[in-house]
């Protein structure tokens, strides 16, 4: 994954498992030249065991929002990393409530306190998955073409260029309609994202559900949002009723949404 990004001048910023292991510059001048293809990697450095060493870390306020009364101690090395075939940097860091993490980053000039926040903000994308996936249903796409051949499981992939222009015009369409539906879903948690952070207080008056976290002092999450536009719907397509055949339909899927008991009260 890591040379295809370096490849297109990407860098890669992730964490490293704690068994992680990397190597030392080799040093060619303790002993005399032998035969063959020169050393590439030199002694074997294991991180774990930098945690215990105390004199590595140093100390600095925790540059993570929120937590600028937090002091945290990092330690930044440039090691051999055997998977790639070239220098790494590698960060281990100590937070007082979170613990220890191992960041792993190709960028050799960034910074370590910069690397901490940029891998704080994972945890916001994750989120934003999360609800794009359960809340928008984003990725949850599933569109059939039927000129397509039928594909057993674990069979391998089409060969598209033994098939005919039609055959194939036919996936390029199928391929479009994943990548629409997705788009469509990355504007439309946009627009959520927009009515939580700029109309927050309108969203909690037309909120009628109950969450156990809930604060209305704070902006609304998207799960909050649709749940609100939802409610706010049929009153919205209500008020701009003007055809018969419309008032009708909602008069209908109103009623159908009541309690039979009130129904025949009404």
């Amino acid at each position: 994954m890591i040379r295809p990004l370096l490849r297109q001048g990407h860098h890669l910023l992730t964490r490293a498992r704690i068994n992680t292991v990397a190597y030392l510059p080799p040093d060619l001048d303790e002993r005399p030249r032998r035969r063959g293809r020169p050393r590439i990697y030199g002694a074997k450095v294991r991180l774990r065991d930098l945690i215990a060493e105390r004199g590595l870390f140093q100390a600095a306020p925790s540059p993570i929002p929120g937590e600028s009364h937090t002091t945290i101690q990092y330690c930044c090395f440039d090691l051999l990393w055997r998977p790639v075939g070239h220098d790494v940097r590698f960060m281990v860091v100590k937070h007082p409530h979170r613990g220890v993490i191992i960041l792993m980053t190709t960028d050799l000039d960034l910074d370590p306190l910069d690397a901490i926040v940029l891998y704080s903000y994972r945890f916001t994308i994750e989120t934003g998955f999360r609800h794009a996936i359960h809340v928008l249903g984003s990725y949850a796409y599933h569109f059939w073409m039927e000129a397509m051949d039928p594909i057993r499981r674990r069979s391998g992939d089409q060969y598209l260029h033994m098939k005919s222009e039609e055959y194939r015009r036919g996936v390029r369409r199928k391929v479009q309609a994943y990548h629409a539906h997705v788009q469509i879903g990355c504007i439309a948690q946009g627009l959520l994202i927009h009515l939580a952070v700029n109309h927050g207080e309108q969203v909690w008056k037309q909120f009628r559900s109950w969450l156990r976290t809930m604060d209305p002092t704070r902006p609304p999450s998207e799960l909050v949002v649709a749940y609100s536009l939802r409610e706010a719907l049929p009153e919205f397509l209500e008020e701009g009723a003007r055809e018969d055949a419309l008032r009708k339909t909602l008069a209908t899927y109103s009623a159908s949404d009541q309690p039979a008991a009130v129904r025949r009260a009404g």
